[in-house]
Parts: C-alpha cells; structure tokens; sequence
C-alpha cells in the first residue's frame, strides 16, 4: 500500500471517528420508518379504503425491495467478515439484529392493519373476500368451472424427494407446500407454484354487494386433483425473497451481455426473507427452512393472505372509484405554454417552469415530439433512466431518427429493476440508428436532461428541458417532479459540453451553471453551507432550504450540524430516509425536518440558500446521498428566472404549511403529524391542483402576466378547507 493510500485510509477513519460523535441515524433503520409513514396513510380513516389498500400494497412492495436489496446487502457484509462500523457507529451485525427486529414487528402492524382495518372497511362498504367454505352454490360452480378451465392447465406438481430436488423457484413467487402419505403411509412432500400469470383475486357471482376470492385458496381446494394417489397431510402457503442486486463488472468489453448475465444470476439469488403462515405445520416449516437453508431472523409468520402487493391491483377495480382520492387531473396545456402553438417560441422569451403531476408531463413530451418533425431541429440529445413500458418519448427519438435527425440517447441500463426494459429499448433505438451509449464505466448516469439543437432565423439555438424525474409518462402521474425550459446560452454550452463527457473521451469541463456530479457537486453543496454557516457568524442573512428524497451523507449532516449551531435556520423536507436528528441541543437546534407523505410520491428536488439577502435557487436529479454525490452522474442547475424563483420559494412555503400529508421529525427520531392547532386544514398537494387550474384559467383570459411568478395565490375563506 502506497503512502497516498495510507493517508487516504487514515483521513477516512479519523473523519468516521468524527462523524461518530455526532447524531445520525443508521440508514437502513431510518427507511424503516419512512414505511411506517406510508402504513400510517393505510390506517388513516380519513383516507379512502382503495386508497389505503393501495397505501398497504405500497408498504408490501416496498418491503420487498428492501429485502432484495438493501437486507441482502447487509448479510453480504456480514458473511464476508466485514466489521468496520458506519456513520452511526452499528456494525453490520448490529444494523442486522437491530433491523430483523424492527422489520419482524413492522409485519405484524402490517397485518393488523389488513385484519382489523382494511377488511372491517371493505365489508362495510359491501366488499368480502371470501373462504373456500363460505362460498354459495353459484360461486362453487363458478370457481369450479374457472379451475378447471383456466387455473387447472398451467399448474405444475413438484415433488420433492431424493430423485427430484427442490425446485427453484422465482423470486418473490407464492408456492404451495404439501405434505403427502402413499398407500404404504410414506412421507413426501411437493410444492405447487400459483401462476403469477393469472389474476391474484377472482370476483365472484354475488346476490350482495361484491364478493372476491383469493386464487391459492381456489387451487388449494383443487390440490386432491393434483396428488390423486398420494393422501394430502397438510398444505400451506409460502412465499421466498431472494438476494436481487447485480454484481456487474463494468470492465466488460460488453456491458449489456454483462446486465443480461447478471440478470439470469437474479433469479438463483440467495433467499433472504421466506414468509408462511402463522397456522403454518411444523413439519411443513421445517422442510422448507432446510430445503432454502434460511436463519430463524429470515423467517416471517404472516397472520393473513402473503405478499399483499395484490392490493395494489385490487384497489383499482372498476365500479369503486367512489372509494378513491378524487383524481387530480393534470392541467394541459400549463399556464406556461397557453396560447402557443410553437413550444419553441414560448422558450426563446422566458425559461418556463412545469410542476408535475399538477401541469400535464405531456408538455415535456410535445418537446421531443415536435422536435422529431420540426425541419429546424438539426439534432436530438437525451439521456434516459426509467420509461414506461411504452414511451411515447423514445417513439418520438425513433421517428426524430427517421426524418434524419442526428439522434443521441444515453439509456442507462443499470437502472434497478428497470434494466431489462432498458435493454428493450435501448435495442429498438439502435435498430432505429439513434446512437445509443450506456454512460462511464462505475457510474449510474441519473441526470435528467433534453437537448434540442434547432436552426432558427438569427442562427443555431440549444433547447432544453432539465427536470428532477424520469422521462416516464407512466409514473409522472403519480410522482411530483418540477421542470424547466431554457434556451439560455451558457445552459446549452453546459449541456452540450455535459453530453460530450458522456458520449466521448471529454475531461469533465469547468461549467457555466451546471453543476454536475460526480466532478463538483459535492464541492459545491458543501461550499455553499459553508458560506451560509460563515454569513451567520458574520451577522448576515442566512438560511438553507431543501427538499429532496432522501438525507444520508455524513459530511453534509456535520456541516449543516455547523451551519446549526452558527444560527443558519435549516428547513428540510425530506420524504424518505433521514440519517440527520434535528432538535438536538448542540448540534441540530435550528433544524427543522418535515416528511411529506400522500396521494401523490414527493420526487423533486429543491435547494435554496439565502446567500446574504440575494437567495440562490437550484433544482435537480440528486439527492444529498453519498451515491448521488460520488458515484452518478448528476445533474443540478440554477433557477435565474425571477419569476420562477418566486414560483419556486411559493411551492416550498406551502409544503411547509401542509396540515394534511406532513409529518415531523423529532429528536428521538420518531415523527408525529404537524401541530394543527391554529391552522386551516391544507393538503399540499390538493391546493398545487388547484393553483395550476386556477393559473391556466388566468392565462385563458389573457391575464397571466398577473398570476406568473406569484408564489401563492391568495386562498379565499374555505378554498384549501376539504
């Protein structure tokens, strides 16, 4: 080891020391927590009951991602003998026995929840899930019929015995396990996989209100046509989560052969979780635990149905929209773009802002639309993290490429869980003769960035769209994300200057505005707190707001810990992990921290810093983690507009006012709901719905020059009251 390499080494631990004398909460214990926030919207009576079934799903699926990812990390480290401490001072081993505690009594209000909560509300709203035995004649008859018809084809006894070993079976996959007797009262056991193929849940004939059964007890009634030698002892359910993170060499010659490999290594994942009833037989329970060789602390007794992820599709069942939020539809077109007909028109006379899902993304989308049919337009550059399924935005790069645009589009395909997709895409785009690049080697490309190179009449001009979500129209329905058009110089030399880095052999250059990870923007948030910290030393005004979805890196929690106790006001959102304790004397006093949690997923990410009375506004695709700051390319970029400034400061106002979605965070790390006393009742995201409506209505009338820019428009005697 070189001396370079052992002062590195040593500055590390002398820094980790450092940080573990300050308050910081253990990652993986703090998204713990961000999902209880979530179960507590499924236990909510104020909240629908298909909205708090979501609500549960919600909670479920996430849960399993966690497992895949961030608890199968931890027994990696584990197994590996790693016993070096993080910022919270936990070893692994104590993060896992800390975690396995939390998690095994989180499942447990999980299923309060759906026993004692979500079926009593179904019922009384005329909804039953119903038992084999609880079935009529009409729905024996159905269920038979629909059994034998569509269940009966696609199912496939195992057994398990010397001569068949246990099968592998899917990740997060619902099995059934059976033990069996012969004729010579022979012990054997056999697995039946529920086709996750097939719908989770069947309606039923009802003569009252609706009537739904689950499909495992549907085959489970059928299990003797299967095993029809064999005499059936006892059966139950059970469910396996399996380590799911790639482990990618980025060395390849071949990156996405490399993902594809790795993809196939997914689905023979260690298992780390395996869930089965409580009911569930001893010797059924001591068969499985051998056969996948799990721990006691990876085993999980449900009191209810496994995987509650089928809610989710349960919720949105035709002819219960009555038992849903009121949708908020998106404003189309936004203010910002009413009585244009050439976007491009509208960008060369301001920068203009749209807040998602309030403002329809399908504005975004024209962007790229119009671009792929516009004469002018000489050239297309994008990058792409996640897309749907069905992206009218990469239909619009193919046929930009096809009316002989110069189309370049970074699909990165280590996007998690989304990479086969990625694969799909970025293949049809190559066919296509875009030119598709997959980003730098060891580094997840999560900027959020569209280049439009157009000849205009006074010459070349860069358009751009830069935004703090994915260029997904599927998830920017439900997901809040704010984003900006410019056509400003020095912002499109910065991206053309960005996309040169990504697509070539560029040394990362010294940008304009952009401020781009990982060469930078850890340099830059870092500096800029420090200014404030100094500028209330000095007396000046100081303050720091911030919203983002997750707090995790240290550095930046020691130096808004200083930026605390120099009398800097911190005022933070933070919807998801939050590693930083506010209100802690001596370190965090001036610290305020709000999670926001509702109908709608907080995604974006909003920085201001008060800069001595001439506040500096920024918006971007990075969170204040480690991984955003060190190991992706990000992209965050000044707001110098002043009307979107005031927009901006307006949105981060109101959400500090939310009575409705926002919740605390205390000393003690836990989070109760805001104070309400005193205070109208305001749903955030209720009243940007509103706002947005009422703005483009005023556009409609011509009077937008009086709406634009005002941070909050004035609320009349009960108009944010629901």
């Amino acid at each position: 080891m070189s001396a370079n390499d052992n002062k590195k080494k040593s500055d590390k631990a002398r820094q980790m020391a450092q940080w573990h004398n300050m308050p910081y909460n253990n990652r993986e214990l703090s998204w713990i927590d961000f999902n209880k926030r979530v179960l507590e919207e499924a236990t909510k009576k104020d909240n629908p009951i298909m909205e708090r079934c979501n609500f549960l799903s919600i909670t479920a699926s996430n849960l399993d991602e966690f497992f895949m990812v961030r608890v199968a990390g931890v027994l990696d480290q584990i197994h590996h003998g790693v016993k070096s401490k993080d910022a919270s001072g936990l070893t692994h081993t104590e993060v896992m026995n800390r975690l396995s505690e939390k998690i095994h009594e989180f499942a447990k209000k999980q299923y309060s929840c759906y026993n004692r909560s979500i079926i009593p509300s179904l019922r009384a709203n005329g909804i039953t899930f119903k038992n084999i035995d609880e079935l009529d004649g009409d729905q024996k008859a159905f269920i038979d019929e629909y059994f034998h018809k569509v269940v009966f084809p696609v199912l496939t006894p195992m057994a398990v015995d010397t001569s068949r070993p246990f099968p592998l079976l899917a990740n997060k996959s619902l099995n059934i396990a059976l033990r069996l007797t012969n004729a010579e009262n022979e012990e054997f056991f056999a697995v039946v996989q529920v086709p996750s193929i097939l719908p989770r849940f069947l309606e039923l004939p009802s003569h009252e209100g609706r009537a739904f059964i689950l499909l495992e007890k549907v085959i489970a009634a059928y299990l003797n046509e299967l095993f029809e030698l064999y005499n059936i002892k006892e059966y139950d359910a059970f469910r396996i989560t399996r380590d799911s993170d790639l482990d990618i060499d980025e060395d390849t010659e071949d990156l996405m052969a490399e993902i594809k490999k790795s993809i196939r290594k997914r689905k023979r994942g260690v298992p780390v979780r395996l869930e089965f009833s409580k009911k569930c037989n001893k010797e059924i329970r001591k068969f499985l635990i051998d056969a996948l060789e799990v721990s006691e602390d990876e085993i999980y007794m449900q009191r209810g149905p496994l995987d509650l992820t089928f809610l989710s599709k349960f919720a949105h069942i035709k002819g219960c929209e009555n038992l849903c939020f009121e949708p908020i539809v998106p404003v189309n077109p936004p203010a910002e773009f009413c009585g244009y007909n050439d976007i491009f028109k509208a960008i060369r006379e301001k920068d203009r802002l749209v807040h998602h899902p309030y403002e329809s993304f399908d504005v975004v989308v024209d962007f790229v639309k119009k671009a792929a049919v516009d004469p002018n337009v000489l050239a297309i550059k994008q990058t792409l993290y996640r897309v749907s399924g069905n992206s009218p935005i990469v239909a619009a790069l193919i046929k930009a490429c096809e009316n002989g645009k110069q189309v370049t589009v970074l699909v990165e395909l280590k996007a998690r869980f989304d990479e086969e997709n990625n694969i799909q895409w970025a293949n049809k785009l190559e066919k296509a003769g875009c030119h598709v690049i997959y980003g730098l080697t060891g580094l997840k490309t999560h900027c959020k960035i569209c280049l439009v190179v157009r000849r205009d009449k006074d010459g070349i001009r860069r358009y751009l769209h830069m935004g703090t979500g994915n260029y997904n129209d599927s998830t920017a329905r439900f997901y809040t994300d704010i984003g900006m058009f410019t056509c400003r110089e020095e912002y499109g030399t910065d991206a053309s200057s960005l996309f040169n880095v990504l697509t070539g052999y560029s040394f990362p250059p010294e940008y304009n505005k952009f401020i781009v990870a990982p060469h930078g923007m850890r340099t830059f948030f870092e500096a800029m707190i420090i200014n404030e910290t100094q500028n209330a030393k000095l007396g000046l005004p100081a303050k720091i707001t911030a919203k983002v979805n997750s707090l995790v890196d240290p550095k930046i929690i020691s130096l808004l810990y200083d930026a605390s106790n120099a009398g800097v006001k911190v005022e933070l959102i933070v919807r998801g992990i939050c590693c930083l304790v506010p209100g802690v004397k001596g370190f965090s006093e001036n610290i305020k921290v709000i999670s926001i949690v509702g109908q709608l997923l907080e995604h974006s990410r909003i920085f201001i810093f008060e800069n001595n009375g001439n506040p500096q506004y920024y918006m971007g695709s990075a969170d204040w983690m480690p991984r955003n700051l060190d190991k992706r390319v990000e992209l965050v970029f000044p707001v110098e507009d002043e009307d979107i400034k005031a927009r901006v400061q307006g949105i981060m106002n109101t959400m500090f006012k939310d009575t409705v979605n926002a919740r605390r965070q205390h000393s003690d790390m836990t989070y109760t709901t805001v104070d309400k006393r005193g205070k109208k009742r305001l749903n955030c995201q209720k009243y940007f719905s509103k706002l947005a409506l009422k703005a483009q209505k005023s556009a409609m009338k011509a009077d937008y020059a009086k709406t634009v820019g005002t941070p909050i428009v004035p609320i009349k005697k009960g108009e944010n009251e629901e």
